[in-house]
């Protein structure tokens, strides 16, 4: 690794879903967006859905990331602990309008929006809504 590039390693609870020396990373958080780049100062945040975008030596790589934390190391190091985290290229948007079409209809049927099931539908409601708008918005650019 040079002092151009950080370490940077996506990991959900399924899999390392990427790891690769980079050159900087657009990251949504509940803060708003924060852009990573070497040498970066040790740091703590949530992630909150929405895209995130990759700038290595082969060009932008767009994912559709929900939820999770993120924590700048020193030396350059970046871990990205995501709750799911999907390549644009990769989303089935199909499943993804099918997956929110459930969630939706799932709710409409949630009548008490202090129930547990609420807070776990809308999660999965912006999850999906945020899978359809990064791969809606990169299939236009092919």
């Amino acid at each position: 690794m040079s002092t151009q590039t950080l370490k940077f390693t996506i990991i959900t609870p399924e899999k390392k879903v990427y790891e690769n020396d980079v050159f900087q990373v657009s990251i949504p958080t509940t803060s708003g967006e924060i852009t990573v780049l070497p040498s970066h100062i040790p740091m703590v945040s949530v992630l909150q859905a929405g895209e995130m975008r990759i700038k290595d030596k082969d060009g932008e790589h767009p994912y559709a990331i929900s939820g999770g934390f993120l924590e700048v190391r020193a030396n350059s190091e970046l871990v990205i602990l995501a709750d799911s985290a999907e390549r644009a290229d990769n989303i089935d948007l199909a499943r993804a309008e099918e997956a929110h079409k459930r969630a939706e209809e799932e709710m409409e049927k949630v009548k008490n929006i202090e129930d547990v099931d609420y807070a776990r539908l809308q999660a999965l409601i912006d999850k999906e809504m945020n899978r359809i708008r990064v791969a809606n918005k990169y299939r236009k650019l092919r």
